[in-house]
């Protein structure tokens, strides 16, 4: 089973599973056509996040995020007055991190594939060569963004019908991007990070003000790291560490939770509701405090996500009374996209892969490096440029994430493997940037507190709250009237203001031999199996 945002990808995944490959080939063979058939967060010029659990038992976490140049530095995107240019950290060449993509997923294939660089690339290959029918969703992203991409010759071309945008129905095809495919497929990792499409990469850098060099790209490497573990009601909770503060929070926010009856409580009631936005609250401050990259800060992930700190952390919960955010800061001890996109991938023999990839912002920066097909992620901005002040998703960040040279930016991304007596139970994640974790949250307490098949579980309304700003965002559907005035008495903000769509969680469940696949319908996807 193959859950993801294209139903395309979704099917070449299963191919593969078909022909005799694993879920690892899977969800190699998935990304790489990702980068072809959803190229808003699918990509080649990004990166993510892995979380892989193999038939025999043993969880992996697969660490390919993007790197700041090793030219970066930690007030690169200042201005004279001291203030964040959103410009340079958006929409520059300079707003590129090192790739990681392709480095995690043929790193990902090597250990634990059973097939070729080749055999997986394939797919994506004839995708971008032969092309494929576009529907309405992906035709009006690229309609969309036409404006953006006029900005960049080799973005026009590739996004643009001869200068105009795309229609649905019409055939697309991306031979730039077959080529810069056929060269990993030939030489595997040097054919992206040595070679013809670093020179391409390199050379656009330079006309352009970029930082990243032929040594980043050489010097890049994906990392194996402990994935994070938590349990949860008898569950075994399974994500990703940090860089990531993704599993980190995920596991706090659920411990803060277990010692309170949730299922009794009932999805969407007042106790329930005030309960997950003051958990959401705390967790999401210390992550403002404590989380960066763990090759260069230390974060204390073992005390964060320990039950004994999650019952002093939320021992200033009131039943009846909102926190107020402004005057709670960190815990003590004696800022991502909306346009991310997450898939997972279980095969026959039980390996199970939760697979969070990103470009940052839709289509990251909107550049296409010329002759190589694909686009430029814009993740330096989810570094913190300066302390206390807000990324692009209203997250904040301080020195534990600063910009340095060859380290990786703070994220939020989620894969979650969640597991009961060794056994996969649930594969889910989310893109969203701020909201990734939430989004997760509430699917594992769907499926664990409130008894949910995985396609109510996924398809509830969901909740927001992330610290600062102090404000609960909620899609439609998400409380009552009564709750929701509740909740406002109690003193919780923002709640009379407009729905907001959080996350697209595919996923995957298993129970009683069955695979339960379910794509987000808040968003057009596709799940394949056989």
């Amino acid at each position: 089973m193959v859950s993801s945002r294209s139903d395309i990808a979704s099917e070449v995944g299963s191919e593969i599973m078909a022909q005799g490959g694993n879920a690892i080939d899977a969800a190699v063979a998935t990304g790489f056509a990702l980068a072809v058939t959803y190229p808003s967060a699918g990509n080649l010029g990004g990166g993510g996040f892995m979380v892989i659990k193999l038939a025999d038992g043993e969880v992996l976490a697969l660490d390919y995020r993007e790197k700041a140049p090793a030219d970066a530095h930690r007030d690169m995107f200042l201005d004279s007055e001291g203030n964040v240019d959103r410009r340079l950290a958006l929409s520059s060449h300079q707003s590129a991190g090192v790739p990681g993509s392709v480095a995690g997923m043929l790193e990902a294939l090597s250990r634990y594939g059973t097939m070729s660089p080749a055999q997986v690339v394939a797919p994506a290959i004839r995708l971008a060569e032969d092309g494929f029918i576009l529907n309405e969703d992906l035709a009006g992203q690229l309609r969309g963004n036409f404006n953006s991409f006029r900005n960049y010759p080799a973005s026009l071309s590739a996004f643009a019908n001869d200068g105009v945008p795309y229609a649905s129905g019409d055939l697309w095809r991306q031979p730039d991007l077959a080529k810069t495919l056929k060269a990993i497929a030939e030489h595997g990792r040097d054919g992206f990070y040595k070679g013809p499409v670093a020179d391409l990469i390199v050379s656009d850098m330079r006309a352009n003000d970029g930082l990243i060099t032929h040594a980043d790209l050489e010097n890049y490497e994906a990392v194996w790291r402990s994935p994070v573990h938590g349990t949860y009601r008898g569950y075994d909770i399974w994500s990703m560490p940090a860089p990531s503060s993704g599993g980190i929070l995920l596991v706090q926010m659920l411990n803060m939770l277990e010692p309170y009856a949730i299922g009794e409580l009932g999805w969407g009631s007042r106790e329930t509701l005030h309960l997950m936005i003051e958990a959401q609250r705390r967790a999401y401050a210390d992550r403002a405090e404590y989380l960066g990259d763990p090759d260069f800060v230390e974060v204390p992930a073992a005390t964060l996500m320990s039950k004994d700190y999650a019952e002093r952390r939320f021992a200033s919960f009131d039943p009846v009374h909102a926190s107020n955010s402004e005057d709670m800061g960190a815990g003590a001890w004696p800022e991502e996209s909306p346009q991310t996109t997450h898939y997972s991938v279980m095969d026959a023999m039980g390996n199970a892969v939760s697979v969070t990839t990103t470009l940052n912002r839709s289509y990251g920066n909107k550049i296409v490096v010329p002759g190589a097909g694909f686009l430029l992620n814009n993740e330096m901005d989810d570094f913190s440029s300066k302390p206390d002040t807000p990324n692009s998703y209203g997250l904040i960040g301080r020195v534990a994430n600063e910009i340095q040279p060859g380290k990786r930016m703070l994220s939020s991304m989620t894969p979650t493997i969640v597991t009961r007596d060794g056994t996969p139970v649930l594969l889910t994640g989310s893109p969203g940037g701020s909201t990734i974790i939430n989004t997760v949250l509430q699917v594992v307490m769907n499926v664990v507190d409130h008894k949910m098949p995985v396609e109510r579980a996924v398809s509830s309304p969901r909740i927001h709250h992330q610290w600062l700003p102090d404000v609960v965002r909620y899609e439609t559907g998400a409380m009552s009237e009564a709750v929701e005035a509740e909740l406002q008495a109690m003193g919780h903000k923002g709640l009379n203001g407009s729905p907001f769509p959080i996350g697209d969680a595919n996923s995957i469940g298993y129970g009683n031999g069955l695979l339960e696949g379910v794509s987000d319908p808040r968003n057009e996807g596709g799940v394949a199996g056989f």
